[in-house]
């Protein structure tokens, strides 16, 4: 089973296009976890216990590791390996946001995907398709390309346009009709973009996107529902981080996401 179908036969069991993020920031985290051995690990563990039958899929930010250094990566990995452990079905996604010269991508495409474990990993497409491309032939997994991202800042570079199109309609052409050979890309498509979103799906079809920017960014689900669902009812990955993992119930908020995406399915 390839990393998109995963997604998919999980997102059908459960009912839920939920992903949940897990950025533990080290400062952020309540006291009794930061007092444990492995902080970081035991407060996603707690997240992913809390919300997991709510959820498709679980999205670690590599920052939050990276900066703890050899002591987060070693969480990170102690993440992934429970996560394969009690919930192997739950498609787990690395927003790392690489691409690099081809040897270059190749290493970090075997350390993500075949040392880490992943399923799937964000992508930038400044490179071009040479610079994806060690992780576009992985037909087992999904690469997840920055397409029109939710920060304020992203129109600085996505909004030039080029022929009489925006950048992040170009990308999202290319991915769909020159990158996605293997069946295996999708696109990140902020939620606080809804009308850009709409035009992305009729670009791309029923391919699956990414959708951050839900919670504490503002989007709304209604909007994303309307403007990115595709014609399954399917068709997005709704992520969302800081709303659900440092509220008082994780569970109650990643059952309250679920249960608004699918009033709009």
């Amino acid at each position: 089973m390839n990393a998109l179908l995963k997604y998919e036969t999980r997102a059908q069991k459960v009912g839920s296009l939920v992903s949940v993020g897990l950025d533990p920031d080290l400062e952020k985290i309540p006291s009794a976890f930061r007092s444990q051995k492995f902080p970081q690990f035991e407060f996603n563990k707690y997240i992913i216990d809390q919300t997991a039958e709510f959820a498709a899929a679980f999205k670690p930010n590599m920052a939050s590791y990276e900066g703890a250094g050899a002591q987060g990566m070693l969480e990170l990995e102690m993440t992934i390996n429970y996560l394969e452990k009690a919930f192997p079905d739950v498609l787990t996604i690395c927003d790392a946001k690489r691409a690099d010269i081809g040897y270059s991508s190749e290493l970090y495409a075997r350390a993500i995907l075949d040392v880490l474990g992943f399923d799937a990993i964000t992508l930038h497409p400044y490179l071009g398709k040479d610079g994806v491309q060690p992780f576009l032939s992985r037909k087992d997994k999904v690469s997840i390309v920055l397409c029109r991202t939710s920060n304020p800042g992203a129109g600085e570079f996505q909004d030039v346009e080029s022929n009489g199109k925006k950048m992040w309609q170009i990308v999202a052409e290319k991915v769909a009709s020159g990158w996605n050979e293997n069946g295996n890309c999708m696109l990140v498509v902020g939620a606080t973009y809804p009308e850009e979103m709409k035009i992305i799906r009729s670009v791309v079809g029923d391919m699956t996107l990414l959708v951050p920017g839900i919670g504490t960014q503002g989007g709304s689900v209604q909007a994303v529902m309307q403007a990115g669902k595709n014609s399954k009812g399917m068709g997005l990955i709704i992520n969302s981080t800081k709303a659900i993992i440092f509220s008082d119930s994780p569970a109650r908020e990643a059952k309250k996401l679920r249960d608004e995406i699918n009033l709009y399915r």
